[in-house]
C-alpha cells in the first residue's frame, strides 16, 4: 500500500524488473534466506483507477473522467509478504479479515502464493481501499474494516507460534502454505515486520505494539514501514515511542522529514537523526535511488527508471526485497538494490501484487 517514495513516480524504480533479477539481488552475497519473517499488518482489497493525468488536473469533477479500473488485493502488510514469498523466503502474514466472501478470496491468493496466514477472522468487513493512481503518485481513500480488530491475543499466539520450539504453524488462524523449513529461532521466525498502519488507529494499535514486544522479547530481528506521511504527523511524538530500538526502518523522504520535524531536512541528516530511534534507517528517495544509514556508514543506491503503470504497492515490494537480501545475507548495498529491484517491478503493473 504505501509507495517507496514522494514525488516522481519513477521513483520506485530499481535494478531490474524481473523475477530472475529480483531472485538474483536477493541471494547476492548470501544464499538460502536464514529464517521465517513474520509480516503483521493488513489486508485489504483494492480498487485501483489509473488516471491519465495527474490527479490534480486529471480528475474531472461533476462530471466523467474515463480511467482505467482493477480489483485486485491489497494491503500494505499482505503486499510484502507475498513479494517476499516470491523470493522464496518463507513468510506468515499475522493480520485480521472479515468472516466474508472477500476474506475468503484474500486468504485464498495468500495461500496460493505461498504465504502462511496466521488470519483471525473478526466480526466486521474485510478491509477496502480505492486507490486513485496518477503518473506521478498514488491517493488512498481507506476503510480499514476488519484491519481496525485485529485483536492482541491472536498477534502474541501467532508470533510465539513462530518462535517456539513446537511447530510454527499459525495460532488460531486461517490455512497455511509452505513449510516450516526455515532456522532462526526455534520455531523457525527470524524476523519480524510491522506495517505501520496499524500502529495509527486505536482498535489495533495494542496488537501492533504486542507484536512488537513479542517479537523482541523472542530475539527477532524487528523492523517498521513507516507507512504515510500523514497519519504520522497525527500521531507526533507518540511515534517516536513506537519506534525506539527497533532494528530497521523504512521511510520514504516525507515521512523521514515528519518523524524529526523538519520538512526541509537533508535525506542524509535525517537518516542519521533517525538512528537515534531505529539501529539502521532505509530512506527512499524516489527517482534519486535509496539510502541506508547505519551509524556512521551511508550506502546510496541509483534508481533506474522504468515505465509507470501503477505505482501502488512499491514500497511494499520495496521492503520485501530489501528484506529477503539480508535474510540471504547480502551486504547493505546489494540489499538495497534488491529493494529497488522489487520496486521497479511493482511500478510496472496494474496492483499492488506480484
Amino acid at each position: 500500500m504505501a509507495g517507496p517514495g514522494a514525488g516522481d513516480s519513477r521513483a520506485k524504480a530499481g535494478a531490474g524488473a524481473n523475477d530472475a533479477e529480483a531472485r538474483a539481488e536477493a541471494a547476492e552475497d548470501g544464499g538460502a534466506p536464514a529464517g521465517r519473517v513474520l509480516v503483521v499488518g493488513d489486508i485489504a482489497t483494492d480498487v485501483v483507477a489509473v488516471l491519465p493525468a495527474p490527479l490534480a488536473g486529471g480528475l474531472a469533477l461533476g462530471t466523467d473522467t474515463a480511467v482505467r479500473i482493477g480489483l485486485t488485493p491489497g494491503g500494505s502488510a499482505a503486499n510484502t509478504a507475498t513479494w517476499l514469498a516470491g523470493t522464496g523466503t518463507p513468510v506468515t502474514l499475522i493480520a485480521a479479515v472479515g468472516a466474508d466472501s472477500a476474506g475468503d478470496a484474500r486468504l485464498a491468493e495468500l495461500s496460493a502464493a505461498g504465504v502462511r496466514p496466521a488470519v483471525a477472522r473478526v466480526a466486521a468487513a474485510t478491509g477496502a481501499i480505492v486507490v486513485l493512481s496518477d503518473p506521478q503518485e498514488r491517493t488512498m481513500l481507506c476503510d480499514r474494516g476488519a484491519n481496525q480488530l485485529l485483536p492482541v491475543e491472536h498477534v502474541v499466539a501467532a508470533v510465539r507460534a513462530a518462535t517456539s520450539a513446537g511447530s510454527p504453524r499459525d495460532a488460531g488462524g486461517s490455512g497455511s502454505a509452505g513449510d516450516a523449513g526455515a532456522t532462526g529461532g526455534a520455531g523457525g521466525a527470524a524476523w519480524l515486520h510491522l506495517s505501520a498502519y496499524p500502529l495509527f488507529d486505536p482498535g489495533s494499535a495494542p496488537a501492533a505494539l504486542a507484536a512488537l514486544a513479542t517479537a523482541r522479547a523472542a530475539g527477532l530481528r524487528v523492523s517498521v514501514d513507516a507507512a504515510s506521511a500523514g497519519p504520522l504527523a497525527a500521531a507526533g511524538t507518540a511515534a517516536h515511542d513506537w519506534l525506539r530500538g527497533i532494528d530497521l526502518l523504512f521511510a520514504n523522504l516525507d515521512e523521514a522529514r515528519v518523524l524529526v520535524g523538519d520538512p526541509a531536512a537533508d535525506p542524509v541528516d535525517a537518516g542519521h537523526r533517525l538512528t537515534r530511534l531505529a539501529r539502521t534507517v532505509v530512506v527512499k528517495l524516489g527517482s534519486a535511488g535509496a539510502i541506508r544509514v547505519d551509524g556512521d556508514r551511508v550506502v546510496r543506491v541509483d534508481a533506474v527508471p522504468v515505465e509507470v503503470v501503477d505505482p501502488t504497492g512499491a514500497g511494499d515490494a520495496f521492503a520485501a526485497g530489501l528484506l529477503a537480501a539480508e535474510l540471504a545475507g547480502a551486504d547493505p548495498a546489494a540489499a538495497l538494490r534488491a529493494g529497488a529491484a522489487l520496486g521497479a517491478r511493482a511500478v510496472s503493473q496494474l496492483g499492488a501484487r506480484p
